[in-house]
C-alpha cells in the first residue's frame, strides 16, 4: 500500500518522533507538489526524513522494481539512509551499496530488487553497467549531500547516471551548504529551492581553550578530562594529527575511538558502532564525520585542529545542539594564533577538572547472527533478559545487521555473559558471542 498520512504517523511513532519540524513539515508540502527540489538545511535536521515520506507517498508498492535512487558521497551515509528506512518499516524494501563492499554481497541483495537503492555513485555506475540492476522503472533520483559528491570527486559518475536514467520524473538535491551552482548535466529546469540554513542554532555555545604549548595536548587532555562524563568528537585536520592525539590518549588512559577515511571499512563501521552505544564516548576523527554519519546526540565537539573554510566549521559544529538540544563547540587555540573571522561570538573558556563520577563502563560484544537468520532486536534482548539474566539497566544498544549484531553490555558482566551465552540458539540458529576488541 501507498504511504498516507496514517502511515506517516505511523512511522513517526516507530521512529520515536512526536512530530516533523519546520522544514521537513516545508520539504513534505514542496517535494509532494514539485518535481525539482534544492533542499539546504543545516546537519542534523532530518533532512533524510523530509525527503523521505513525501518520495514514498508518490511511489507504486505494485511495481516489483528499483523506483528510488539515492546518490550519496559516503559509505557512512549510504549504510546510515538504508537503516532509517528498515527502522520507518514503510514495507518498500531498500538496499545499500557502496564501494569497499563485496561484490558478491552487492549481488546477493540484489537478486530480489529492492524498491529503494542507496549507493555511491561509483559502486551504482558499475552495477548499471553490468546489468546487476535494472534502472528502467528508476523515476525519483536524490543526490543527497549534493555538493559533497561534487567535492570528493563523482562528478564523471553521476553525470553518467543522470544520462542512463531515462524514465526519472523527479530530482531532489540536498545539503547543508548553499550551492551556487548546479552543473548543466543535472539537468534542473526550474527547481524550487527550500533554504533553512540560515536558522540559527541558538542552542549551541562557542568557547575558546587558550594552549600555552603550541601542539595543544596538554590542554585538549584536560579538556577531555573536564567533560569525561560527556559525550564528543574531536575533529582533526589530518590522518597524522588523529595518530598523534590517539596515541597520547592512549598513553593517559583516556577510552576513545578513531574514524578517518584510511580506515578499512569495517573498522569504521564497528569504531561508530561502540561510539553510538557507549562504549567510547569520545570520536577522534577527520571532517568525514562532520556529516552523513549516524551518531547520536553530541554533548560537545572540540576542534583540535581548525578547518580551513567557515562552510565545515559549521558542519562541525551541526553535530551538537542538534534539534534543540544544546551543546557546546570548544575551539582549541594556541596563545599566539589568531581565530579566522568566521569564529565570532565565543567566549573564553577556563578548564577546571571538576570531581566527576566515572560513568557506567560498556563493552560491545559481538554475535554471528543477524536478519538473514530472521534474527529480531526482541529475540537478542529476550536471550540476554532470560539466558543471561540482565536487568533492564544492564542491556544497552542492540545494532542489528545483515549477518551479524552487536550489543552493548556492562564491561564486567561481559565475561560472565559470553560464558553463559555462547553457542546459543537465536531462531534456528547456533550463534557465537565474543568481545568486540
Amino acid at each position: 500500500m501507498k504511504v498516507n498520512q496514517k502511515d506517516e504517523n505511523a512511522i513517526l511513532q516507530k521512529l520515536g518522533i512526536d512530530a516533523l519540524n519546520p522544514m521537513q513539515i516545508k520539504a513534505h508540502e514542496v517535494i509532494s507538489q514539485h518535481n525539482e527540489v534544492i533542499l539546504l538545511a543545516n546537519t542534523g535536521t532530518g533532512k533524510t526524513l523530509a525527503f523521505l515520506l513525501p518520495i514514498m507517498a508518490q511511489m507504486d508498492p505494485a511495481i516489483s522494481d528499483i523506483q528510488l535512487l539515492i546518490l550519496v558521497p559516503s559509505r557512512e551515509l549510504a549504510i546510515q539512509i538504508e537503516q532509517v528506512i528498515r527502522e520507518m518499516g514503510s514495507g518498500y524494501k531498500a538496499n545499500a551499496v557502496y564501494g569497499g563492499r563485496a561484490g558478491t554481497k552487492d549481488k546477493m541483495d540484489l537478486k530480489h530488487p529492492p524498491s529503494i537503492l542507496v549507493g555511491t555513485p561509483g559502486r551504482i555506475v558499475d552495477h548499471i553497467n553490468n546489468e546487476i540492476i535494472d534502472i528502467s522503472c528508476i523515476k525519483t533520483l536524490v543526490l543527497d549531500e549534493f555538493d559533497k559528491i561534487l567535492e570528493v570527486g563523482f562528478v564523471e559518475e553521476v553525470k553518467e547516471i543522470i544520462l542512463k536514467l531515462r524514465a526519472v520524473r523527479k530530482k531532489v538535491l540536498t545539503s547543508a551548504t548553499q550551492i551556487n551552482e548546479i552543473p548543466p548535466f543535472v539537468n534542473l529546469k526550474n527547481p524550487m529551492r527550500i533554504d533553512f540554513t540560515q536558522e540559527v542554532i541558538k542552542e549551541l555555545k562557542i568557547k575558546i581553550v587558550v594552549s600555552k604549548n603550541k601542539d595543544k595536548l596538554g590542554a585538549l587532555v584536560k579538556l577531555l578530562r573536564t567533560v569525561k562524563s560527556q559525550s564528543g568528537i574531536v575533529f582533526c585536520n589530518f590522518k597524522n594529527s588523529i595518530s598523534l592525539v590517539s596515541e597520547l590518549l592512549y598513553k593517559q588512559k583516556i577510552g576513545h575511538v578513531c574514524f578517518y577515511g584510511g580506515m578499512e571499512q569495517m573498522d569504521r563501521e564497528r569504531a561508530l558502532i561502540k561510539f553510538r552505544n557507549g562504549t567510547y564516548r569520545i570520536l577522534v576523527a577527520t571532517d568525514l564525520a562532520a556529516r552523513g554519519i549516524d551518531v547520536p546526540e553530541m554533548d560537545y565537539i572540540i576542534h583540535y585542529e581548525l578547518p580551513p573554510i567557515a562552510e565545515e566549521f559549521l558542519h562541525r559544529n551541526g553535530r551538537t545542539a542538534r534539534m534543540h538540544a544544546e551543546g557546546t563547540a570548544y575551539v582549541l587555540k594556541w596563545e599566539n594564533q589568531t581565530l579566522p573571522p568566521f569564529i565570532h561570538k565565543a567566549e573564553e573558556f577556563e578548564i577546571q577538572t571538576p570531581e566527576v563520577s566515572e560513568p557506567k563502563k560498556w563493552v560491545t560484544l559481538h554475535i554471528t547472527g543477524g536478519r538473514k537468520d530472521k534474527i529480531s532486536k526482541g529475540d537478542i534482548a529476550g536471550l540476554f533478559f532470560k539466558t543471561g539474566k540482565l536487568n533492564n539497566s544492564d542491556l544497552g544498544v542492540i545494532e542489528l545487521k545483515q549477518d551479524c549484531a552487536y550489543v552493548a553490555v556492562p564491561a564486567k558482566l561481559s565475561d560472565e555473559l559470553i560464558e553463559k551465552l555462547n553457542n546459543s540458539r537465536l531462531k534456528k540458529k547456533k550463534v557465537r558471542i565474543s568481545l568486540l576488541r
